[in-house]
């Protein structure tokens, strides 16, 4: 039953508390032949306690005032209306207990009303935060877009080629981030799969790069990227497989293989290739601009990024703690 269906209407309160003093009424008497002396008010008491919970306060005043009354008349000493002590005594008893039960239900009730409106002010606040947040979000990957349009517009009017790949480069990049925003801002700030989001940046890599004859591997199982992860994890991820497009397959055919695992602790990005192989492994501080931008996200991932040799190729590895622990 709906608790809010006799508070809705006035008169469905006070028609519930007649119809509750009616019943214990009838109890009462339907029990007289079985009730020893000295239980005036025992089928009174439960009807006061539902109809407060059910009606509130003043359908409960009167559920208790027509049952006092009652019990008073007929059950506590002598017919009629007895102003004797004993029967005030026990008058007395009878408003105690039914302003106790009143008041600690009405009480309860108001609080969890109350605290029933908060949760769902709560609610609200927090649909219109994500709501506004999705637009932020929207709002900065158009931004980067644009920068990466205007970007892009200045390496075609540059004459001078480094200046032209370098902007270049520096476009592909802007607009990388903001289609990690996008993604984002589409999964409301869930996580992000790892595996689709590799493999749409690097269908573009290789499209970019003309590069059909080479195929990409990618296995990550159900490993997803939480929103502090995606941009420097996928960002580095493009860095790696550019490198390899660029250095690991001259002239030839290749494949590159991509695995991201989570052993709980940790989280381990690798990606390798059967290419020429490294030739002499740079040390110190990284000298090109693509080991530098990897370099600064590993630290902001606080993480460990390393190129080494594999068999028949190289490998690149990025390991970061999980933020999820």
């Amino acid at each position: 039953m709906d608790q809010n269906f006799f508070r809705r209407a006035a008169w469905r309160g006070y028609m519930l508390a007649v119809i509750a003093f009616g019943v214990a009424f009838v109890a009462r008497v339907w029990t007289q032949a079985w009730l020893p002396p000295g239980f005036p008010y025992l089928t009174f008491f439960p009807a006061v306690v539902l109809v407060a919970y059910f009606a509130g306060l003043r359908p409960a005043i009167v559920t208790a005032t027509l049952s006092g009354l009652s019990a008073w008349w007929f059950w506590i000493g002598p017919p009629g209306f007895d102003l004797a002590f004993p029967t005030l005594v026990a008058l007395g008893f009878f408003v105690f207990v039914v302003a106790v039960d009143i008041f600690f239900i009405t009480g309860m009730d108001v609080a969890s009303r109350r605290l029933a409106d908060e949760v769902a002010r709560n609610q609200a606040l927090a649909e219109s935060r994500d709501v506004l947040l999705r637009e932020v979000q929207h709002r900065v990957s158009n931004n980067l877009q644009v920068v990466s349009a205007l970007l892009n517009l200045e390496a075609r009017g540059s004459v001078d080629p480094g200046a032209r790949r370098a902007l270049a480069d520096a476009s592909a990049r802007t607009a990388l981030v903001a289609r990690i925003q996008r993604s984002l801002a589409d999964a409301d700030q869930q996580e992000t799969a790892f595996n689709a989001l590799a493999r749409s940046i690097v269908d573009d890599a290789l499209s970019a790069a003309a590069r059909d004859d080479v195929t990409v591997s990618i296995s990550s199982g159900e490993v997803a990227l939480s929103a502090e992860e995606a941009t420097p994890v996928v960002l580095i991820l493009l860095e790696c497989v550019n490198n390899a497009l660029e250095h690991a397959f001259p002239g030839r055919p290749g494949q590159i293989m991509i695995a991201l695992c989570d052993d709980g602790s940790f989280r381990t990005l690798t990606v390798s290739d059967d290419g020429k192989g490294l030739g002499e492994i740079p040390t110190g501080e990284p000298s090109s601009l693509g080991l530098k931008i990897i370099s600064s996200l590993a630290r902001q991932l606080r993480g460990e990024w390393v190129l080494q040799p594999a068999q028949g190729g190289a490998c690149a590895r990025l390991r970061w703690p999980n933020p999820g622990r």
